[in-house]
């Protein structure tokens, strides 16, 4: 049978299995990630007009949808996605519950099924950083392919810094992230944030925007 998804291998069934029996076997409220607000990072983006208003935006890694509520609430066409189905009925609900329109679905980071250029906006809050290193590039490759050039992405991830149980295995470095998505993205705006005293690890947050033409050369 023919992979709908053509030279765009998504994730593993391994790794489709555990993000499914994630959201199965704890209730999404008492997962470690959980935040029942949006980002921080996302607010600030909202706020200082780092998306066009109205856009449609994508969130990759949804887990149960606080951040596509929040651009629903702000008049966003408010999309997301999650390897989780789990994830996905949470968000749903939680946007029954809230009465806003959101188009949530499960869906791969890495074989993402929307046409070129469909969006004005990403969003990824701790999506990367779960990623298997040797797939990056593909990761780089739909996020620019999914966002009209000059489109706002905002990236966030538990930092290299963070030495604390909580976080993923491996912690990329700004060095990582920059090798992974410079060659389609220019780097507006970094900024690092240490561990909080409630426990949230160190992280790394970062506004690029969709290069309307090819990284230069090196000189």
């Amino acid at each position: 049978m023919n992979d709908p998804r053509g030279e765009r291998p998504g994730s593993s069934e391994e790794d489709r299995a555990l993000w499914k029996a994630t959201y199965e076997e704890t209730p999404y409220e008492e997962l470690p990630w959980f935040d029942p607000g949006p980002n921080s990072a996302v607010e600030q983006a909202v706020g200082t007009g780092f998306f066009p208003p109205g856009a449609a935006v994508l969130d990759i890694g949804c887990g149960a949808g606080s951040n596509v509520l929040f651009l629903a609430s702000k008049g966003f066409e408010a999309h997301g996605v999650d390897l989780s189905p789990g994830a996905i009925r949470a968000a749903q609900t939680r946007a029954r519950t809230a009465a806003l329109t959101i188009d949530v679905r499960q869906g791969d980071a890495l074989a993402l099924d929307f046409p070129d250029g469909r969006f004005g906006g990403l969003v990824d809050i701790g999506c990367f950083h779960t990623l298997p290193i040797p797939r990056r590039p593909d990761y780089a490759r739909e996020a620019a392919r999914v966002l009209r050039p000059g489109g706002g992405f905002v990236l966030s991830w538990v930092a290299r810094e963070h030495e604390g149980e909580r976080g993923p295995r491996h912690r990329p470095s700004l060095g990582e992230i920059t090798e992974a998505l410079e060659a389609r993205f220019l780097f507006a705006r970094t900024e690092f944030r240490p561990a909080s005293g409630e426990g949230g690890p160190a992280v790394y947050h970062a506004w690029l925007t969709r290069r309307a033409s090819p990284q230069p050369p090196r000189r």
